[in-house]
């Protein structure tokens, strides 16, 4: 079996290695425009050494936003800024994808237009909070979309694709998981719609399904990915028929051809080796480690099969050079939780790389400085 650093074919680009940079948002896309900065693009290029970076979850219309900061790339001004990001990336030699998330009923009216209401797919608030800028506040009650409503947020999806790619992407991915859209359509929990998109586990995963067969169209099925996470609570999340439910979901999405599947893993392996056999193309893990971050030791489910490829996050942000680290055991870097969400530079491109490289955090965005650690 391949190891985690030989290379692999992925929607028909060579990747040099199997490990992903997982999407991890960190909320520095400051001001109305939500438009990426250069750090941003100073983050993305130091992490290129990766087989594959999916960015954060940037959203594909004003009313998808479900966080203070988070990006869009729904605007000319939004395509323009992160032309610079992918830029960065690929003259680093890296490959890089845009994660596309639509927060839905996880949001509040003071992060949207007008204070507008946050929609999902039936009028039920989530047992939830969110960070706003007056603080954590409880999630409200969502309006449920209309039929018509349903159907331009398919095509926002499609529209943010090929923005995507005129930004310069190699792809996108789907964020079907954590609780937010496209999984609040598929839990009876969330989802108590009698119409065409719910009362059953055709009609309930029929808007991930309308959504991926949008973007393949727009774009190719080759530069899409769709990540997924069954029985993940998070966001007031209940699931009660995971086989069944992701069972259907997978084989419907595999007809399509996409790049991969990434799969944010609950405890049940048994699942993952379920949905792992019924997908034809790469199988990307962010492995179930709770309470733990993904580690080295989890390099072993490439080599046994389990997977494809393999996600990091939090190890991947405190180590911009992971491949390398992870290659030869380390040493890491350990992260900062306090500078996960917002702030200026610091936690952000200031981690040290394994050669000595020193990154110099600024008070506020701007292009890193290097200077040999003393």
């Amino acid at each position: 079996m391949p190891t985690a650093f030989d290379p692999i074919d992925l929607g028909g680009r060579r990747l040099p290695n199997r490990i992903v940079m997982a999407p991890m948002s960190r909320s520095r896309a400051y001001g109305p425009a939500a438009c990426p900065g250069p750090s941003t693009a100073e983050y993305y290029r130091q992490r290129a050494s990766a087989g594959l970076i999916v960015s954060e979850g940037i959203q594909p219309s004003a009313m998808a936003q479900g966080y203070p900061a988070t990006p869009g790339i729904y605007s000319a001004e939004q395509v323009h800024a992160w032309r610079a990001v992918t830029e960065a990336v690929h003259k680093a030699d890296g490959t890089i994808f845009a994660q596309l998330m639509h927060a839905g009923r996880i949001g509040h009216p003071i992060l949207l237009p007008d204070g507008r209401t946050p929609v999902g797919p039936s009028a039920i608030a989530a047992d939830a909070k969110v960070f706003t800028p007056q603080g954590p506040k409880a999630c409200v009650q969502p309006r449920e979309l209309s039929e018509d409503e349903i159907a331009a947020t398919i095509e926002d999806f499609a529209t943010a694709a090929r923005n995507a790619m005129a930004a310069g992407f190699d792809g996108v991915e789907l964020h079907g998981a954590n609780g937010f859209l496209i999984h609040q359509f598929l839990s009876p929990h969330s989802n108590k719609r009698t119409d065409n998109w719910g009362a059953s586990t055709t009609n309930r995963i029929r808007f991930a399904v309308e959504v991926t067969k949008a973007v393949a169209g727009a774009i190719g099925a080759d530069r899409v990915g769709i990540q997924l996470s069954p029985g993940n609570p998070y966001n007031d999340m209940v699931e009660v028929d995971c086989s069944g439910t992701y069972g259907a979901l997978v084989t419907a999405l595999d007809g399509f051809g996409l790049a991969y599947l990434a799969l944010a893993e609950g405890p049940d392996r048994e699942l993952t080796r379920q949905l792992r056999g019924l997908w034809s193309s790469v199988f990307v893990l962010n492995p179930f480690t709770a309470p733990r971050t993904t580690e080295p030791e989890q390099l072993a489910l490439v080599a046994d099969g389990t997977a494809d490829m393999l996600s990091f996050g939090a190890l991947f942000l405190a180590n911009p050079d992971l491949p390398r680290r992870l290659a030869e055991g380390g040493p890491f870097n350990t992260a900062d939780p306090s500078t996960y969400y917002g702030g200026d530079d610091r936690g952000y491109i200031d981690y040290p790389f394994l050669d000595g490289t020193q990154p110099v955090a600024t008070a506020s965005e701007g292009v890193a400085r290097s200077r040999p650690t003393t």
